[in-house]
């Protein structure tokens, strides 16, 4: 292949390359950053010292160099997490996940093992952008019931949506690029399954490899506000009434718990002036019973998200007006936090139904947690306050920001987290099934459905305009504007070309089964650097170029360039999906690194160990 740019060029580029990956590794250094410095470098440098064509005209301007932010898988990724975002916002998989969790009575790790399974057959029909996108929200919710860090779980995901796109032809986009590039190349276009066989041996080892060592080596990383909620499992004295329309109206207790109040404990119920103490059995709930109990603000929330009417009886023991209670009807745009009384607050040794939260706030006082001790007194309301309780809090997210500023509370803003919008995951799931159909069947392209899903979540209500907002990372938008220039000066300046024969001219008089595995650790290596598709389609004529020098198949070579092309682990840039789970895995640039090289190595040892036996090398 002849090599456009001179070698100033090509090893500028090379030295740009090893810079990205050394700034992207630097945890002090903002990505955000990193990737806006490699840019200007490109930028700059290509202005001063143009790479030019035969007839003169420049190969890299600025607007091939900039393409990556307009790129179409960009595009595509940002607009698939808004759309995963309206699946999280509505609890629209609450129940798939419900029946998931039930596996863990039989074994931990078997839910997580069927689901990654489950990810890797599909992805090798379907593509797998959509697939990772059903399942980042079912892996995040199961993650948190398991009590486990969704660090553990997303590159997984990633992973084995990557190693089922390797076992068929419309698996993965690279391997219909290889086809057509291999048909150009003067062979036979490739069959559904012709490389199945050992792909699938493939997949299974890197199946095994990220159920067991991949949460192993990745860091229990979360957020702030993940981390901090999930471990407190403080408890909330909680009293509410039940209204006369409450779906608790008429609910009976079962084995002493009643069905809608699960994973919280029951003190007692007050109905009129009698006091019902558990056990509850042969208890059915009244109107305007009074129901006291103790709750983590999981289980208050979960509570809340499977009847959103019962917000109404945390309301009345408040004795709010009317027009309060309309506002609390559903739990759209509502959401829980918890604040500090203050020391030196006004509401210091008052009872709730003396200060008129609600009335000052408009947020309701839906628990109370003492640091000191756990309350035990009759009435959630009848307790006089303390510096130090925490109140947690229901409202609008205006309502709870506007806590900020005032004196008697000190507002937790880690804290705070919506409900789950239950009243429109129907309408979640409509917009979600029609993006993945839409996709999956080739009726329209990736990125106009995922375009089209986005647009409709906001508009059907599903998600607001902040809401959606909040779901796009501009870490990666950065980051594959980047790592996409870079690949487009590798390109345009021949330099993997140039590296691509380099490495294979000190092979010359090696064992065919020596050279194809230094070809597949080569394409393994660019696949990370450049995207996978670029890499398909720059590698394959190569490798049918080697293999008809070396008088063997060239059909080899187009499955090798096939197997390593996907193995883009070792960077998040590597494929769409890592992409995609950068953000809910809260991942850094290096973890990618951790976990993914080990696979990638692994990966080309099985297939240097089993190519040569299954492909007749001798």
């Amino acid at each position: 292949m002849e090599v456009a740019g001179s070698l100033f060029h090509i090893w500028t580029v090379f030295a740009l390359i090893i810079a990205a990956i050394l700034l992207f590794a630097n945890e002090r250094i903002e990505l955000e950053i990193s990737s806006t410095l490699i840019l200007a470098a490109l930028l700059l440098f290509f202005f001063l010292f143009p790479v030019e064509g035969p007839s003169g005209e420049n190969l890299l301007p600025v607007s091939k160099i900039l393409a990556g932010i307009a790129d179409p898988a960009l595009i595509t990724v940002l607009a698939l997490l808004v759309v995963g975002q309206g699946i999280v916002r509505t609890g629209a998989l609450e129940q798939p996940i419900r029946l998931l969790v039930t596996l863990r009575r039989h074994h931990p790790m078997l839910a997580i093992v069927v689901v990654l399974a489950t990810v890797m057959v599909i992805s090798a029909f379907l593509n797998n952008t959509p697939v990772v996108v059903i399942f980042i929200p079912l892996m995040t919710a199961l993650a948190e019931r398991l009590h486990r860090s969704a660090s553990s779980l997303m590159i997984p995901l990633s992973y084995v949506s990557i190693l089922g796109g390797m076992t068929t032809l419309i698996g993965s986009s690279t391997n219909l690029l290889v086809s057509g590039a291999a048909v150009q190349a003067g062979e036979a276009p490739l069959s559904f399954f012709d490389f199945t066989l050992p792909g699938s041996v493939l997949a299974l080892a890197g199946l095994i490899f990220a159920i067991l060592v991949i949460p192993r080596i990745l860091p229990d990383r979360a957020s702030l506000k993940g981390s901090v909620m999930d471990v407190s499992g403080k408890q909330f004295i909680v009293q509410m009434e039940v209204a006369a329309d409450s779906p608790l109206v008429g609910e009976a207790a079962v084995a002493g718990q009643f069905p809608s109040l699960r994973n919280i404990t029951i003190r007692f119920i007050q109905r009129g002036e009698h006091i019902l103490l558990p056990p509850f059995d042969n208890i059915t709930l009244r109107p305007a019973d009074e129901v006291v109990f103790a709750g983590t603000r999981k289980s208050i929330a979960e509570a809340v998200a499977d009847n959103p009417q019962i917000l109404q009886g945390f309301l009345e023991t408040e004795g709010a007006d009317a027009e309060a209670g309309a506002e609390l009807t559903s739990t759209q745009d509502q959401m829980l936090a918890e604040a500090v009384v203050a020391p030196a607050s006004r509401m210091i040794g008052r009872a709730l139904y003396q200060i008129s939260f609600h009335y000052r706030t408009r947020c309701v006082v839906v628990g109370i947690q003492r640091r000191s001790r756990m309350i035990r007194t009759s009435r959630m309301t009848d307790i006089r306050l303390e510096a130090g309780d925490v109140l947690l809090l229901l409202g609008k997210r205006p309502d709870i920001m506007r806590l900020r500023s005032n004196p008697d509370v000190l507002l937790l803003e880690w804290s705070a987290r919506e409900l789950p919008a239950t009243s429109l995951a129907w309408r979640a799931r409509i917009i979600f099934g029609a993006v993945v159909l839409l996709a999956a069947t080739n009726l329209l392209p990736i990125l106009i459905a995922a375009i089209c899903g986005a647009a409709a979540m906001v508009l059907s209500g599903c998600l607001n305009v902040f809401q959606a907002g909040r779901a796009i990372d501009r870490k990666i938008i950065y980051l594959i504007g980047a790592s996409l220039g870079l690949g487009a000066a590798l390109q345009a300046t021949g330099g993997a070309a140039y590296l691509a024969q380099g490495t294979l001219a000190l092979m010359e008089g090696a064992p065919n089964a020596v050279i194809l595995s230094a070809f597949f650790l080569l394409v393994a290596i660019f696949t990370n650097i450049l995207s996978n598709n670029a890499t398909a389609v720059l590698f394959t004529p190569i490798g049918i170029g080697i293999a008809r020098e070396l008088g063997i198949d060239p059909m080899i070579f187009v499955y090798t360039v096939i197997f390593a092309a996907n193995c883009s682990f070792a960077t998040p840039i590597g494929y769409q999906t890592n992409l995609l789970v950068m953000g809910p895995g809260h991942y850094k640039f290096t973890d990618f690194l951790k976990a993914g090289t080990p696979l990638v190595l692994l990966l080309w040892l099985l297939f240097s160990f089993l190519a040569p036996i299954y492909f007749d090398l001798g």
